[in-house]
């Protein structure tokens, strides 16, 4: 269904202890931001913080970050803090169904074993 859509991102995340790492791969089919950021319309960005789980919600605190996992302070798209929050819709023990509370968007994630 992604080719069907003007504008997605695609959502990596690792979980160690109580941290969170969040890859985030965008495409987007408009121009909504300047050509120099644009480029093909397809652009990465990453972001690192702490999480916590209370009830049916997984709350994230941190900030968006360069590709070595250090503060990103300028730049193409995002900077400064990274706040998303979820609900839990549903978890097995190798999958997880989040949905975001700011806009409903629902991120399918799966437990992936593969660490290269």
């Amino acid at each position: 269904m992604q080719d069907e859509l003007l504008y997605y991102t695609l959502h990596e995340l690792t979980f160690i202890r109580d941290s969170i790492y969040a890859t985030l791969h965008t495409a987007s089919k408009v121009r909504t931001i300047p050509d120099s950021c644009y480029g093909n319309g397809q652009w990465t960005e990453y972001a690192r913080g702490v999480y916590v789980v209370r009830g049916d919600s997984l709350l994230v605190e941190g900030w968006y970050a360069r590709d070595d996992w250090r503060l990103k302070t300028s730049g193409c798209h995002h900077t400064g803090q990274y706040l998303p929050r979820f609900r839990i819709v549903r978890h097995t023990t190798d999958s997880l169904i989040l949905e975001h509370r700011y806009d409903q968007r629902i991120l399918s994630l799966r437990k992936n074993t593969d660490h290269n």
